[in-house]
């Protein structure tokens, strides 16, 4: 499922996915985050931003020990932007679990030195459990890893679209 879509991001200083590109290189590294409210799947792309790749999940305990651990990513890995998973409703609308993102987006952005951007998350997860499924993986394993899956699904969505 590829998604061209444009977020309407209001009262916030992140950068739309057009205007990330136009800040960084052909060549920069990102991350893609899918936050959930007790973990964070973690993904990765190479630097010639073909390919995500999942890193890691971390178990969510506070806004503070997850900044301080993508501070540590981020420059461990010469990451040059975050694409976070935005959850919006199915018809577009914002609901309570995109109003969260938003909110814990726009304080990652305040901590880090790289730009962030929000990108439509809309059926990552199950993207990423269908794509198991195609690969003949049975449930429990499927299930295991799913978010950082989904973070992958997520930024590799996105450096599609940076790339065209």
């Amino acid at each position: 499922i590829n998604c061209k879509l444009s977020l309407n991001i209001e009262n916030t200083t992140m950068l739309t996915i057009e205007k990330l590109k136009l800040k960084i290189d052909n060549n920069s590294r990102l991350l893609g985050l899918d936050i959930g409210s007790k973990r964070i799947g973690i993904s990765i792309c190479d630097d010639k931003r073909t390919i995500a790749t999942p890193l890691k999940t971390l178990n969510f305990t506070n806004l503070n020990e997850l900044i301080i651990k993508l501070k540590i990513i981020i420059s461990e890995n010469n990451i040059k932007a975050l694409i976070i998973g935005y959850p919006l409703n199915m018809d577009g609308s914002l609901g309570k679990s995109a109003q969260s993102i938003n909110d814990k987006s726009k304080a990652i952005e305040k901590a880090i030195d790289v730009p962030v951007s929000l990108w439509d998350e809309r059926l990552s997860t199950v993207g990423a459990f269908n794509i198991s499924s195609q690969l003949d993986i049975n449930v429990t394993k499927r299930t295991k890893n799913i978010d950082e899956k989904a973070a992958t699904f997520i930024l590799q969505g996105a450096i599609d679209y940076l790339n065209n």
